[in-house]
């Protein structure tokens, strides 16, 4: 297999300012792209909780209603 050719040539020493330029880079990117999906992820689980909430509500609702008893009072 064939090497890929260097892009830039070997008296090119990579200095620490070089280092810090690209990582600043690619932080700025990740960054941007996590804040993003933070925001989404907000509200997708407060509306989660909102559907959970509201379906075990109406599970005990369903649930009092099966064991309600119902007493019959009669004059006599």
């Amino acid at each position: 297999m064939a090497k890929a050719a260097p892009t830039e040539s070997p008296s090119h020493r990579i200095t620490r300012d070089d280092l810090e330029a690209k990582l600043r880079e690619v932080y700025s990117g990740v960054g941007d792209e996590v804040a993003s999906t933070k925001n989404t992820m907000v509200t997708v689980a407060a509306v989660v909780g909102v559907l959970i909430l509201i379906i075990t509500f109406l599970l005990g609702v369903r649930g009092g209603k099966k064991k309600t008893t119902i007493v019959e009072i009669r004059r006599v």
